[in-house]
């Protein structure tokens, strides 16, 4: 059996960093090994306070979320202008292309068309997406009918390990569903910094299948014709990977095995209150462990600095006796993906940084 499928991440997701230079048709192109053609762009200034912005090919260019903020999907003419073959074109909005700030995209390709009718309880309504079975990634905007049961296909032809759900119409938390893979709970990407919680009006207590994320009737997820963005993700070998831990309070800490050395890494507490914070590959000070820039997914301050991880050839290390990612007896989960695989297809193995 194949040690993972996927040789290349980069063609599927890359973090790109870039400076900013306040000029529309700065044209952004990403940087690992493989062309990628993104579907998904979440943007955030390292060093100001600007909100962060995401962006797909499905709700289309011009029509940025912010994942600090609960906001309905707003409308920019200056953010995100176009997505390219490798990459995208920019504005000149100071948030996402200030004169001389640094930035960071996380860069995610799907790219198949899919569209459709829901099914389940209710009355159906039509969805459009973009898919990558490849790489295990949906992108689907679907309307909702306030019925428990209402099912909305994912096209992933596997059940997706994690699903994220905004609401485009309202101001409604970000609900992302925990324990990963259940129907059983969520976790909200929202400024309370809450854990988890449970309530069957979110996901109607019904796991994913292998065709249908299934709803329950709650506006954060299915208010009768409001729209909604979902982002699911099917876990890959030697790609990504969605799952918990428990920290050990101490500076040698505990080590997450992920099967491949991580470009990209969100970790969130989920017994206690406290921040997401969010690291990769190439922001690090030195290029080597530990790695060393935070930012923070429902936060729009400045990156900082703070020597939480090392990023291995199969997994990740927590290196920093905190609350928010490795306090004694603390739960916590985390988002994974892969700059390289442990072992390729041909039995070549990763190195650590």
């Amino acid at each position: 059996m194949a040690y993972t499928d996927i040789d290349d991440p980069s063609a599927y997701f890359q973090t790109t960093l870039y400076t900013g230079n306040g000029q529309a048709g700065h044209a952004i192109t990403n940087s690992g090994n493989s062309d990628l053609a993104p579907n998904w762009v979440w943007i955030k200034s390292r060093d100001d306070t600007s909100q962060h912005r995401i962006y797909d090919t499905v709700r289309g260019i011009k029509k940025p979320l912010k994942s600090d903020l609960n906001n309905a999907e707003g409308t920019d003419n200056n953010g995100v202008t176009a997505f390219g073959s490798d990459g995208f074109t920019l504005g000149n909005e100071a948030q996402s292309n200030g004169n001389n700030l640094k930035f960071a995209s996380w860069n995610w390709k799907a790219g198949t068309a899919v569209s459709g009718n829901t099914t389940g309880s209710g009355t159906a309504k039509a969805y459009t997406g973009s898919v990558n079975t490849d790489a295990g990634f949906s992108i689907i905007r679907y309307l909702g009918n306030a019925a428990a049961g209402h099912t909305v296909p994912h096209h992933l032809g596997v059940a997706p390990k994690a699903m994220i759900v905004k609401s485009l119409a309202a101001s409604q938390s970000w609900f992302i569903n925990f324990p990963f893979g259940t129907g059983a709970g969520y976790i909200m990407l929202d400024r309370t910094n809450a854990g988890d919680g449970s309530n069957d009006s979110v996901w109607s207590s019904t796991a994913p299948s292998s065709s249908v994320v299934t709803l329950g009737e709650t506006g954060g997820v299915n208010e009768n014709n409001d729209a909604y963005i979902m982002y699911a993700f099917a876990e890959k070998q030697g790609y990504s990977k969605f799952g918990s831990y428990k920290g050990n309070g101490n500076a040698n800490g505990t080590f997450v095995y992920t099967g491949f050395k991580p470009a990209f890494v969100i970790v969130k507490r989920t017994d206690a209150t406290n921040y997401w914070f969010m690291f990769d590959d190439k922001r690090s000070t030195s290029g080597s462990n530990p790695t060393d820039k935070e930012l923070y997914p429902n936060g729009n301050e400045v990156e900082d600095t703070s020597a939480r991880f090392d990023f291995l050839s199969n997994g990740f290390k927590n290196r920093l006796n905190s609350a928010g990612s490795n306090t004694s007896g603390g739960s916590y989960i985390y988002i994974a993906f892969s700059e390289n695989p442990f072992v390729t297809s041909t039995g070549v193995p990763a190195t650590a940084k």
